[in-house]
């Protein structure tokens, strides 16, 4: 479950309207996503929408690729975030509906990003947001 940091987020509308596609079940999700899909709705509800020409080139959406440095041992990791069906970790392609990818949407490159995972709470710098082909 994401730890909710006040910044406030941003979301491009077409992002915005997929994903409300699969909290909805118009889209069909895992049931381990399904948990997550709750805490994602909560981050809709408080972002703002913007049109998809107007979301800035450094804020995190669908298949941004995104480099991600942990704040507390320095490891740093690359990712591309993406709707549940294209998720293949071993590719590093993560589902939005991962915890992971939960905290990621919205926020942009220079912010941190907290959520609780089993051995505690994890906190990442995005250092880099690449939306260059972010398209579905």
């Amino acid at each position: 479950m994401s730890t909710y940091i006040t910044n406030a987020i941003t979301i491009a509308a077409e992002d915005y309207d997929v994903l409300n596609e699969y909290i909805k079940g118009i889209k069909p999700i895992k049931a381990f996503d399904r948990v997550n899909a709750a805490v994602l709705q909560q981050e809709l509800k408080r972002a703002t929408v913007v049109k998809n020409g107007e979301l800035p080139d450094n804020v995190v959406r669908l298949n941004s690729r995104v480099k991600i440095k942990e704040v507390n041992n320095g490891r740093t990791i690359e990712i591309v975030l993406v709707v549940p069906e294209k998720a293949d970790i071993r590719q590093g392609m993560v589902s939005v509906f991962a915890p992971i990818g939960t905290a990621l949407i919205g926020f942009k490159q220079g912010e941190k990003v907290s959520w609780n995972v089993p051995a505690g709470t994890k906190t990442f710098s995005i250092m880099e947001v690449d939306n260059f082909g972010a398209k579905y």
